[in-house]
């Protein structure tokens, strides 16, 4: 009977018991490792949602940046001064709108991710920073079709990239993590506020003119030109050009230093805010 009851104990299935924070806590980086297959599956389902019963399909990835550069280059191409002199201007716009684009849309996706995950968050755990990630992750395919069209706009026009192109990988990532840092306060936000989602696409628009997308930041007076670098895009944005169409002039690696820092800073805060709220998310979503 001892030897019986010794053997049940031991096969006994583990009980975790799954308790809310009360308290700034660190991110729990190995949990999230862990979930990566669902992470993985959270993306590709935002791929398969946006291009499903669509009629152009994976053009619309070209068809708003491409349209909104027909746009500049008609009313905003015609001013003196507003691209660098020998750069066309059809092609330095597109070159900024292409990233900016990769960081709107995952500002947008990111914001909205949770409240459309809502009955999931509501029937089972699992890390839900992974829904705002996942989110972001979904934009890349847009920007690798983007990308190829800028590609053929610069073969076109007759611009051939140095070895600076190498530089694109980075400032990627850079505009990525931006991304999350805006999208990660903004998802937390929009759980508890739902006026944030009508706020959001204003932002984008404001940002949109706020960052140096249709014109170059030389023009940028130097009262503001502070001001102007905490703009975690600014510098994402003079680097994408200065990869492509740069041809020898130097990186504007200030620029690059202090978006990075501001990115930090965003991403920092705003991770620490999302791991206080998050005991809350199924209560109040």
């Amino acid at each position: 009977m001892i030897a019986r009851r010794r053997h049940a104990t031991a096969e006994r299935p583990a009980i975790i018991r799954i308790r809310p924070h009360h308290a700034w806590v660190p991110l729990e980086w190995r949990e999230l490792w862990s979930y990566r297959e669902l992470g993985y599956f959270l993306v590709w389902r935002d791929v398969k949602v946006r291009y499903k019963q669509t009629v152009f399909g994976a053009l619309w990835a070209i068809i708003q940046p491409f349209m909104l550069m027909v746009v500049f280059s008609l009313f905003l191409g015609q001013i003196s001064g507003i691209a660098p002199a020998g750069v066309p201007y059809p092609l330095f716009a597109f070159a900024g709108l292409v990233p900016w684009t990769l960081f709107s849309q995952s500002v947008v996706g990111s914001s909205n991710s949770l409240v459309m995950a809502s009955n999931l968050i509501q029937k089972v755990y699992f890390p839900r920073l992974l829904l705002p990630v996942s989110a972001i992750g979904s934009t890349l395919l847009d920007f690798v079709i983007a990308m190829v069209v800028l590609g053929l706009m610069m073969l076109y026009f007759g611009v051939m990239p140095s070895l600076a192109v190498l530089w694109l990988l980075p400032l990627t990532a850079l505009a990525l993590t931006a991304a999350l840092a805006v999208g990660i306060w903004l998802s937390a936000l929009n759980v508890r506020y739902r006026d944030i989602r009508y706020v959001v696409p204003f932002l984008i628009q404001l940002g949109l003119f706020a960052s140096p997308v249709a014109y170059s930041s030389d023009l940028i007076p130097a009262k503001w030109r502070a001001l102007y670098e905490l703009n975690p895009m600014a510098g994402v944005l003079e680097g994408f050009r200065w990869a492509l169409l740069g041809q020898g002039t130097p990186p504007p690696i200030g620029g690059l230093v202090v978006s990075a820092v501001a990115t930090v800073i965003i991403l920092a805060l705003g991770l620490a805010y999302f791991r206080r709220v998050e005991r809350t998310f199924a209560d109040v979503i």
